[in-house]
């Protein structure tokens, strides 16, 4: 595959210290993918500390279809998930974590719901038909997060007035045009750049539609830390909105994101 080749489907993968667990998911990854549809999996790599990059380096040399693309330091998974999305050359791109708690086989239902029309499909745990899988010792845990985000949300709704049940699900599907056109003008590097990407979108009038997901949680580490990255966003809500009230999300404005330094590695 050529650099400027086409394919069907694009999966971004941003990836902070996760050498634990990459090997695994993009080995399953390629497994679900490889017989569907025509496929590229970029992962960005935001600044990692352990053997992430040396990981996914060695596993390009069995995966013609693995990218890699290296920031010079932690930058935020704002910053890497939008540049993956923006290097992506996928009719579809999606973007999920590095852990993949969330089943691949979900892409298919979202594809259908995107050639019903709509331009974005974002995954949501508290949708009708969504599900929880986990050990009864990580309830307590997912549990507090579930209310600190149910209180985002209730944030989310009364301060930007946007219509999502869940902006923090990491499975979210792209049109290749909603994504070239939403991504540009993202500006926040933080977690809450979920909550821009989805005002963009809904300001650009884009249809987004709410899916169930079926999400596992096995314990494995997170890059989150709830009660500090909670405050962060919250504050980040008020940036949005300010930027909102700017008009810089609007069809007539173009992102002023600065060019994006870090090194890439491609195969």
């Amino acid at each position: 595959m050529q650099n400027g080749d086409q394919v069907e489907l694009s999966l971004v993968i941003p990836a902070y210290n996760a050498a634990r667990m990459i090997v695994g998911s993009l080995r399953r990854a390629r497994a679900y993918l490889k017989d569907r549809w025509s496929y590229e999996i970029i992962v960005v790599d935001d600044g990692s500390a352990d053997r992430t990059v040396g990981t996914i380096t060695r596993l390009q040399a069995e995966d013609p279809t693995l990218r890699l693309l290296c920031n010079g330091k932690n930058r935020g998974k704002g910053y890497a998930v939008t540049r993956g999305m923006l290097e992506a050359r996928g009719r579809y791109i999606l973007c999920t974590d590095a852990d993949m708690v969330y089943p691949l086989d979900l892409i298919e239902t979202f594809i259908d719901k995107l050639n019903e029309g709509y331009d974005v499909a974002v995954g949501s745990r508290v949708v009708e038909g969504s599900l929880y899988a986990m050990h009864p010792r990580h309830f307590p845990y997912i549990y507090q997060r579930h209310l600190v985000g149910r209180v985002f949300i209730w944030v989310v709704h009364r301060v930007l007035d946007l219509p999502i049940t869940d902006t923090q699900c990491g499975f979210k599907l792209f049109r290749r045009e909603a994504a070239q056109a939403i991504f540009p003008r993202v500006e926040l590097s933080s977690f809450a750049f979920d909550v821009e990407v989805l005002l963009i979108g809904r300001r650009l009038d884009y249809r987004i539609a709410e899916m169930p997901v079926y999400y596992r949680y096995d314990g494995e580490g997170s890059s989150v830390q709830l009660f500090r990255d909670s405050l962060k966003m919250f504050t980040d809500l008020l940036i949005i909105r300010k930027n909102d009230a700017r008009r810089r999300y609007g069809p007539d404005r173009a992102s002023s994101r600065p060019e994006q330094q870090a090194s890439s590695r491609h195969l």
